[in-house]
């Protein structure tokens, strides 16, 4: 949960003194500029809080997957400001990490069922924390910024 929380402020400091420039350029064709990759850390955010609320929720009806490369190709990341998307960020993992601190016991400890590949709340808190560090990193290496 801290983590999860702290990731808000740390993100929001980098991300925040990258130009609009520099938000645009790729690192190689095909390959994702910052402006997608927040945004794809944006719609994984919602999609695994959605997951997360299901399980916590004793929601027995597996979910549909979700094919993220699509998801990005349909966003247009690079026409929006990154201040805009940044927001989306910050705004999404808030109610996230308000959500977790609003269940109880019982919501943390609920599995799906075995054949699930995310079976908890804790696995998805997990995953969300080091998907936003993997992508993260990337962005740092893009443009030559040591990690924090």
């Amino acid at each position: 949960m801290d983590l999860l929380a702290h990731q808000i402020t740390e993100s929001v400091a980098f991300l925040s003194g990258l130009t609009r420039p520099q938000a645009l350029a790729r690192k190689a064709p095909g390959e994702w500029n910052a402006l997608e990759i927040v945004g794809h850390v944006v719609d994984t955010e919602r999609v695994f809080g959605y997951r997360a609320l299901r399980i916590a929720r004793a929601d027995p009806v597996m979910w549909t997957t979700v094919e993220f490369e699509g998801y990005a190709a349909a966003a247009n990341h690079q026409e929006r400001p990154l201040g805009d998307i940044i927001a989306e960020l910050t705004t999404a993992r808030a109610a996230l990490v308000a959500f977790l601190r609003g269940l109880d016991a019982a919501a943390w400890q609920r599995r799906t069922p075995a054949d699930w590949t995310i079976r908890s709340v804790r696995a998805i808190s997990y995953t969300l924390a080091g998907h936003e560090l993997h992508h993260l990193a990337d962005i740092r290496r893009q443009h030559g910024a040591a990690p924090p």
